[in-house]
C-alpha cells in the first residue's frame, strides 16, 4: 500500500518546527488511541501512522533524508516503521504518559506507563560570529547553564552510603489506583512522584534532586556557509535525565553580525561599488575586497546606477555542497558637486557634441 507524506499525515507543513510537529502528533494520538477507540482498525491503523510520521519528522536527521528523498531514501537507513502498537508505546511512552495521566480502563496504554528513565531537557544558547567567519567556518566557544548529575551521588540523589527504600504508598510500581464507578483511574503516586521508591537520606550537595546547575563551556563547529538564525543541534548536551534517561540536547542558535561592505542574498554576496562619470562612461580596472582577499575587476564601458558587475565563485559557500555563490558589485555613478573650469569646459562640449 501507498504510504501518504508524513507531513499531510500530521497536518503541518513542511517548515512546520519541532514543537509544532509534537503538537499535531499528541492531537493525533488523543483522537485515535486504541484505548479510546476499541476494536477500531481503522482508527489503530491511523495511530500507527501518525507514530510512524512523528517518529521520522521529530529527528532530525531522518526529517532530512524523507526531505531529500521521500520515503524510499528512508528504506535504506535502517527505519521499517512500527510493527505493531507495543511498538509505539515503548518508544514515545513519555508522549503517552503527559497525555493519558488517568488509565483508560487498564488496557495497553496504562501497562505503557510505569516508572521508566526520562530524557533530560533541551537546552538552548546563542553564540555570534562575523560575516567572513560564515564564510570559511569557525569553531566558537559557547557557555551553557544546565542541570548535570550531581558529582556527590551521581544522580541517585541518596547521600553516600545509604540508598532507596521502596514507596510504602505505591508498593514500588510509581503509580496508585483508584476506582471511579466502573473504571479503574491510574495515576502517578503522590509520594514518590512514579519513582517506585523513596530516599531515606537525602544526599546534602543536591538536597536529593540527583541534579545541579552548573555551567559549561564546550565548542562549536560552525560549519562554512551558515545562515542567520540557523540552529545546531548538540547530542547529548543538553540536561541531565533522569533514572538513568539520556542527556537532552543542546541548541545552538547562530547570529552572524553585519559587514560594513557586504549584504547577502542567499549564497550571494552584494557590494556597492562608486564609479565616476568618466569611470561608468569609459570603463576602468579596479582592485575590489571580496571574502576571500582582493580581486582585479574589468567594468565595462557604458554602466549605470543600479547595474552589476558579477564576480563567479566569490560569494558564500553552499552549507551542503560547498559549491560558492557569487559576489556583485552593485554601480552608484556618482555625480560631481563642484566642477573646476576645465571640467566644467570638457562637460560643456560633452554635452554639446551629445
Amino acid at each position: 500500500m501507498t504510504k501518504r507524506d508524513y507531513y499531510e499525515v500530521l497536518g503541518v507543513t513542511r517548515d512546520a518546527d519541532p514543537a509544532q510537529i509534537k503538537k499535531a502528533y499528541r492531537q493525533a494520538a488523543l483522537k485515535f488511541h486504541p484505548d479510546r477507540n476499541p476494536g477500531n482498525k481503522e482508527a489503530e491503523e491511523r495511530f500507527k501512522e501518525a507514530s510512524e510520521a512523528y517518529e521520522v519528522l521529530s529527528d532530525a536527521q531522518k526529517r532530512q533524508v524523507y526531505d531529500s528523498y521521500g520515503h524510499r531514501g528512508l528504506e535504506g537507513s535502517g527505519f521499517q516503521g512500527f510493527r505493531d502498537v507495543e511498538d509505539i508505546f515503548g518508544s514515545f511512552g513519555d508522549i503517552f504518559e503527559d497525555l493519558f495521566g488517568l488509565g483508560f480502563g487498564g488496557g495497553r496504554g496504562a501497562r505503557a506507563r510505569g516508572h521508566r528513565a526520562r530524557a533530560g531537557a533541551d537546552v538552548r544558547a546563542g553564540v555570534s560570529i562575523a560575516f567572513s567567519e560564515a564564510a570559511t567556518g569557525v569553531e566558537k566557544e559557547v557557555s551553557v547553564r544546565k542541570e548535570e548529575l550531581c558529582d556527590a551521588c551521581r544522580g541517585d540523589g541518596a547521600a553516600p552510603g545509604s540508598g532507596r527504600e521502596k514507596c510504602r504508598t505505591c508498593g514500588g510500581v510509581g503509580q496508585v489506583t483508584t476506582r471511579q464507578g466502573f473504571f479503574m483511574m491510574q495515576t502517578t503516586c503522590p509520594r514518590c512522584q512514579g519513582e517506585g521508591a523513596t530516599i531515606a537520606r537525602p544526599c546534602p550537595e543536591c538536597r536529593g534532586r540527583g541534579r545541579m546547575i552548573k555551567n559549561r563551556r564546550l565548542n562549536v563547529k560552525v560549519p562554512a556557509g551558515i545562515e542567520d538564525g540557523t540552529h545546531l543541534i548538540l547530542r547529548g548536551e543538553g540536561a541531565a535525565g533522569s533514572a538513568g534517561g539520556p542527556a537532552g540536547d543542546l541548541y545552538v542558535e547562530i547570529h552572524i553580525e553585519p559587514h560594513p561592505q557586504f549584504r547577502r542574498e542567499g549564497d550571494d554576496t552584494i557590494a556597492s561599488l562608486e564609479l565616476t562619470m568618466a569611470q561608468a562612461a569609459l570603463g576602468t580596472t579596479l582592485t575590489v575586497p571580496t571574502l576571500y582577499g582582493n580581486q582585479t575587476v574589468t567594468i565595462p564601458s557604458g554602466m549605470e546606477t543600479g547595474e552589476r558587475v558579477r564576480l563567479k565563485g566569490m560569494g558564500m559557500p553552499h552549507i551542503r555542497t560547498q559549491r560558492r555563490g557569487d559576489h556583485y558589485l552593485e554601480v552608484r555613478v556618482r555625480t560631481p558637486k563642484k566642477l573646476s573650469k576645465r571640467q566644467r569646459e570638457l562637460m560643456e562640449a560633452f554635452a554639446k557634441e551629445s
